[in-house]
Formats: structure tokens, C-alpha cells, sequence
């Protein structure tokens, strides 16, 4: 390859998955999945008529209906951490809390299988956190955030022209509304 020779231009493909792993790096992908594949063994074993040869086992309960709520719960809490990833503390300890309800309530938590996936996305959902550099990268160049910074025409790393709340102590409202 000569320094002419120009670089291929990605197909369709490439681009596609390359905008799939930056759109799940938003997020917390994996515990979502996690969650939600826990949520169908917890929903389907209680209406499973498993065979073995001529043996028909069936595994209904009387908490077949409580088994389909929380598997269906759980594979909306999996759908809402992907996205709606700002509540992925209140989904994570969810997803926890109906793993745990689960084993007495859905054959043990769907052969443990369920309960297993569900709870350790809820965990990773909770350990999840976003990712600070994209925030950084964002700031000004000239601004460094250092406290008391008079050089930069900001006062303690705010600019005036972003707070919309008219409390930074710049401007003397130190976080008290006047009136008037």
C-alpha cells in the first residue's frame, strides 16, 4: 500500500455496528440483556409441559400469574435500562428486589436461571456509571475549572450564560430568590 493508495471507505455494515457500540456504550447494555433474559425463564417455566420420552412433567403453579408479572416486569426493566438509562439505580435495584421475590413465587426463580441473570444485572446495573471524559471533552478550551478563575470570565467554573437558575454567587443571590 503506497501513501496514494486511499483508506477504504467503510460499508454499510461496518458503519452499523460501529454506531451500535457507541450507542451501547452509553449505557448499561449488558445488565439490561441480562436482566431481560432472566425475565423469560421466570415467565415460561410455570407454563411449560416439559417431556422426557413418554414422562409429560408440567410445572404449572398456582403463582403461574405471579410468575408472568415479574418476568414481564423484568424484561421491562431490562428494556428501560437501554433506554432510559438515568433511572438505571431504581431499575438495578428493582430487577433485585423481583430476582429475590421470584424464588419462592416461580420454581425457584426459574430453575435459579432467572433468578441468577436477574440478579446480576440488577448489580450491574447499579455499578453502572456513565462515562466522565464525555463530559470533559465538552468543556471549554480556555477554562480549566479552577475555582476563582478571573482570567476565563467565569466565576468558580460556571459560565453566567449557562445557569438558568440565577443562583451561582457571582451575580449575589448565594442561592436565596429575592423579591422585588
Amino acid at each position: 500500500m503506497s501513501a496514494e493508495t486511499s483508506a477504504a471507505v467503510p460499508g454499510q455494515f461496518t458503519r452499523r455496528r460501529l454506531q451500535f457500540r457507541a450507542w451501547r456504550g452509553r449505557r448499561p447494555f449488558w445488565a439490561g440483556l441480562y436482566v431481560m433474559l432472566g425475565g423469560f425463564p421466570i415467565m415460561y417455566f410455570p407454563y411449560a409441559h416439559i417431556k422426557f420420552g413418554q414422562l409429560t412433567v408440567a410445572m404449572a403453579t398456582t403463582a403461574g400469574a405471579g410468575s408472568l408479572i415479574i418476568g414481564v416486569l423484568l424484561v421491562v426493566l431490562g428494556l428501560t435500562l437501554w433506554f432510559q438509562q438515568h433511572v438505571r439505580v431504581f431499575a438495578g435495584v428493582a430487577a433485585i428486589l423481583l430476582a429475590l421475590v421470584s424464588l419462592p413465587v416461580s420454581n425457584f426463580g426459574g430453575f435459579v436461571i432467572g433468578f441468577l441473570l436477574s440478579l446480576f444485572g440488577g448489580a450491574m446495573a447499579v455499578a453502572w456509571a456513565p462515562d466522565k471524559s464525555a463530559g470533559r471533552a465538552a468543556a471549554p478550551a480556555g477554562d480549566d475549572g479552577a475555582p476563582g478563575d478571573a482570567g476565563s470570565g467565569t466565576d468558580h467554573g460556571v459560565q453566567g450564560s449557562n445557569d438558568l437558575s440565577g443562583t451561582i454567587p457571582a451575580n449575589g443571590a448565594n442561592g436565596r430568590h429575592s423579591a422585588g
